[in-house]
This record gives structure tokens, sequence and C-alpha cells, in this order.
């Protein structure tokens, strides 16, 4: 057995058999979420990793307000392998498509809400691709923000694509002409963006939902900041696309 296997698997990241995954259709677009609690047996070697782990800095992928470190392949393998069949069935991803992994990282809020740019200040999307999804690990003990869903109130868009997008950036480019910049992390209902769906924080709960569902996580600017993936906000992220 190595230092971080967990009894009675041999492996040192072990999804839980037990786990009972739930699907909900959220908003009025009725957008696929899946949630899982407890998803792996126990995420002590897991969360341990993401600890001393010495590689956290900026992501140059997307626009993620704090720092980021690679996860560990096994993970990931023993969190995909179970969850791929679902995903199949509950996005309605063609059965040829092949997943392709884009990411794969521990990630801790960092930047003080008055650093955050414009875009990071409202809920984004992570892709337009229509076979992209996003699953997110919650980790960390502890009381931290969870994850918000949300509709764009101007035109109504619970989720984007590449037809909606120019129409999405124009009526948010007017919004804040007329209303001015939002200030700090968003929390929940705005008069911009409207909040559809909540998953609060739950160590070891996951979830997967398109890269294309507007989100964001609902950030504690007192609490979740921290750069310290011993007590900040630690989450596993993963990034998938279908092709």
């Amino acid at each position: 057995m190595t230092r971080d296997s967990q009894p009675g698997t041999g492996q040192p990241y072990a999804a839980n058999p037990a786990a009972r995954p739930r699907l909900a259709r959220i908003g009025r677009e009725a957008t696929p979420l899946i949630v899982i609690d407890d998803a792996l047996v126990d995420t002590l070697a897991l969360v341990e990793r993401g600890r001393v782990h010495d590689g956290y800095g900026p992501d140059g992928t997307s626009a993620y307000p704090g720092v980021r470190a690679r996860l560990p392949e096994a993970y990931v393998t023993a969190i995909l392998q179970p969850l791929l069949p679902m995903l199949y069935r509950a996005f309605d991803l063609p059965a040829g498509a092949e997943p392709k992994l884009l990411n794969a990282v521990f990630s801790l809020v960092a930047t003080p809400a008055g650093r955050l740019s414009v875009s990071q200040r409202v809920p984004h999307y992570d892709s337009l691709a229509p076979g992209h999804l996003a699953i997110l690990h919650y980790l960390a003990d502890g009381h931290f923000g969870g994850t918000g869903f949300f509709r764009h109130r101007p035109t109504g868009f619970e989720r984007l694509d590449a037809s909606r997008k120019a129409e999405y950036l124009a009526a948010g480019e007017r919004h804040v002409a007329e209303h001015g910049e939002p200030a700090g992390y968003i929390q929940g209902t705005t008069d911009h963006y409207e909040l559809v769906e909540q998953v609060d924080y739950r160590p070891n709960r996951l979830l997967v939902y398109p890269g294309s569902l507007l989100h964001s996580g609902l950030v504690d600017p007192v609490r979740d900041i921290d750069d310290d993936p011993a007590t900040g906000r630690l989450t596993a992220n993963i990034f998938l696309e279908f092709r």
C-alpha cells in the first residue's frame, strides 16, 4: 500500500461506489447539472497533495481570480472512469464523441475584490463548445462559498453558444454603460444577473455542468480569499471537451 492509499482500495484516490449522483435540470432552459456527495471514499490524500503542492501560480488558460496547480493524474483517472458513462446520458453526448482533457487543476481564490477585472465581477462561461463540460470538486474542510448559476436579465440567456455571444456581450456593455460597473464578487441576484440555482459548499461534493452555463463562485471576500492551500477554499477543477 502506498503512503496515500485508502484502506481496502490500494489506490491513492478512490471513487466512492456508494455515492448516489443526483441529476437536476436547472433554470428555464432546463440545463443538466450533476451533483455527487461523498464523491471519493476519502479526500485526505488529495487534500494533502494540494497542501504540499509547490506549483501554484496564475492560470494562463482562463481569467480565474486566483492560483492553480496541476492535479494528480491518478485522481483524474479515478474520477473520470466511473463518471464518463453518466456524462454521455445526462448531457446527451453523441456515442462516438471522444473526451479530451483540457485542464485539471487545484484551485484557490486569491484575488482581493478591489483588484478584480470587470469580467471577474460577473458570472462567466468556460466555453461555447457544445461538448465542453466542467467538473468542480469541493475539497477543503470548512465553511466556504458555493457555486451559483445565473440568468442574464437583459437577454434571458442562462447558457451561451456562438449564435448568442454577440447579443450577450452587447447587452452587457449597454448595462454597464447605463448602470455602472459591478462592485466585487457577485454573491447573488443583482440588477444585471438573476441567481437561478445555488449549490452550497460541502467538502467532497462534486458538480458537473456544461461550460456554456453562466456561473460563478459565490465568494465571500472576507472568508474565501486565501492563497494558502492549508486554509483556503481548495477545489479540484477538471475541464473536458467531447469531440
